[in-house]
Protein backbone atom coordinates (compact mmCIF):
# COMPACT_ATOMS: atom_id res chain seq x y z
CA UNK A 1 0.00 0.00 0.00
CA UNK A 2 2.71 2.50 1.22
CA UNK A 3 4.35 1.48 -2.33
CA UNK A 4 1.55 2.39 -4.17
CA UNK A 5 1.19 5.94 -2.43
CA UNK A 6 4.60 7.02 -2.97
CA UNK A 7 4.53 5.84 -6.42
CA UNK A 8 1.26 7.86 -6.84
CA UNK A 9 2.60 10.83 -5.65
CA UNK A 10 5.78 10.49 -7.54
CA UNK A 11 4.02 10.25 -10.68
CA UNK A 12 1.70 13.32 -9.74
CA UNK A 13 5.09 15.59 -9.32
CA UNK A 14 6.34 14.21 -12.83
CA UNK A 15 2.98 15.38 -14.38
CA UNK A 16 2.65 19.05 -12.35
CA UNK A 17 6.45 19.65 -13.67
CA UNK A 18 5.59 18.76 -16.96
CA UNK A 19 2.22 20.54 -16.83
CA UNK A 20 4.99 23.80 -15.18
CA UNK A 21 7.00 23.79 -18.30
CA UNK A 22 3.91 23.88 -20.82
CA UNK A 23 2.88 26.55 -19.02
CA UNK A 24 5.99 28.30 -18.95
CA UNK A 25 6.53 31.13 -21.87
CA UNK A 26 9.19 33.34 -23.45
CA UNK A 27 8.17 37.63 -22.67
CA UNK A 28 7.35 39.10 -25.27
CA UNK A 29 7.01 42.91 -26.50
CA UNK A 30 4.51 44.97 -28.49
CA UNK A 31 5.04 48.48 -29.49
CA UNK A 32 2.02 51.20 -30.24
CA UNK A 33 2.43 54.29 -31.85
CA UNK A 34 2.38 56.56 -34.61
CA UNK A 35 3.60 55.00 -37.99
CA UNK A 36 3.82 58.45 -40.15
CA UNK A 37 4.69 61.92 -38.08
CA UNK A 38 6.23 65.43 -39.27
CA UNK A 39 9.99 65.66 -39.09
CA UNK A 40 10.21 66.92 -35.81
CA UNK A 41 8.00 65.60 -33.57
CA UNK A 42 7.57 64.36 -30.55
CA UNK A 43 5.96 60.60 -30.42
CA UNK A 44 4.72 58.58 -27.17
CA UNK A 45 5.67 54.80 -27.80
CA UNK A 46 3.55 52.21 -25.80
CA UNK A 47 5.59 49.25 -25.00
CA UNK A 48 3.76 46.25 -23.55
CA UNK A 49 5.29 43.35 -22.17
CA UNK A 50 3.30 40.04 -21.82
CA UNK A 51 4.90 37.26 -19.66
CA UNK A 52 2.51 34.70 -17.62
CA UNK A 53 4.46 34.73 -14.62
CA UNK A 54 6.38 37.74 -11.90
CA UNK A 55 7.71 35.68 -8.72
CA UNK A 56 11.06 35.78 -7.54
CA UNK A 57 12.21 32.53 -9.90
CA UNK A 58 10.66 33.49 -12.86
CA UNK A 59 10.04 37.18 -14.00
CA UNK A 60 10.85 39.60 -17.12
CA UNK A 61 14.52 40.15 -16.61
CA UNK A 62 15.18 43.25 -18.90
CA UNK A 63 13.15 45.25 -21.18
CA UNK A 64 15.21 47.43 -24.09
CA UNK A 65 14.27 49.99 -26.88
CA UNK A 66 16.24 50.90 -29.48
CA UNK A 67 15.19 53.21 -32.45
CA UNK A 68 17.74 53.40 -35.30
CA UNK A 69 20.39 50.42 -33.29
CA UNK A 70 20.50 53.40 -30.82
CA UNK A 71 19.07 52.64 -27.18
CA UNK A 72 16.50 54.92 -26.59
CA UNK A 73 15.09 52.88 -22.73
CA UNK A 74 15.78 49.85 -20.69
CA UNK A 75 14.78 48.67 -17.72
CA UNK A 76 16.63 46.05 -15.62
CA UNK A 77 14.87 43.84 -13.08
CA UNK A 78 15.86 41.29 -10.48
CA UNK A 79 14.36 39.03 -8.32
CA UNK A 80 13.89 41.52 -5.37
CA UNK A 81 12.71 44.38 -8.07
CA UNK A 82 10.62 42.53 -10.37
CA UNK A 83 8.28 44.42 -12.89
CA UNK A 84 4.48 45.59 -11.28
CA UNK A 85 2.85 42.69 -12.78
CA UNK A 86 2.85 39.84 -15.23
CA UNK A 87 1.85 42.01 -18.39
CA UNK A 88 2.65 45.74 -17.66
CA UNK A 89 3.27 49.12 -20.02
CA UNK A 90 6.06 51.24 -20.50
CA UNK A 91 5.89 54.91 -22.06
CA UNK A 92 8.85 56.48 -23.90
CA UNK A 93 9.07 60.08 -25.96
CA UNK A 94 11.30 61.29 -27.90
CA UNK A 95 11.32 63.26 -31.03
CA UNK A 96 11.64 61.74 -34.67
CA UNK A 97 13.59 63.58 -37.23
CA UNK A 98 13.81 60.89 -39.75
CA UNK A 99 12.71 58.06 -41.07
CA UNK A 100 12.98 55.50 -37.72
CA UNK A 101 12.97 51.62 -36.92
CA UNK A 102 12.16 51.33 -33.33
CA UNK A 103 12.93 47.56 -32.08
CA UNK A 104 11.97 46.67 -28.52
CA UNK A 105 12.71 43.29 -27.02
CA UNK A 106 12.04 41.64 -23.05
CA UNK A 107 13.82 38.68 -21.84
CA UNK A 108 12.26 36.20 -19.08
CA UNK A 109 14.89 34.94 -16.15
CA UNK A 110 14.23 31.36 -17.08
CA UNK A 111 12.94 31.33 -20.63
CA UNK A 112 14.35 34.42 -23.00
CA UNK A 113 12.95 36.53 -25.52
CA UNK A 114 9.78 35.68 -27.98
CA UNK A 115 12.13 37.86 -30.47
CA UNK A 116 11.73 41.76 -31.10
CA UNK A 117 8.70 43.65 -32.02
CA UNK A 118 9.79 46.08 -34.90
CA UNK A 119 7.62 49.59 -35.02
CA UNK A 120 8.52 51.84 -38.14
CA UNK A 121 7.60 55.74 -37.97
CA UNK A 122 8.59 57.19 -41.86
CA UNK A 123 8.69 60.92 -41.61
CA UNK A 124 6.64 63.05 -44.20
Amino acid sequence: MKKSIVLGILILSVLFMQLGAALANKSAVSIEGPSSVTKGTEVTLRITVTHNANSPSHFTEWVKVTANKKEIARWDYTKDNRPEAAEFTKEIKFKVTEDTEVVAEASCSNHGSKGPAIHKITVK
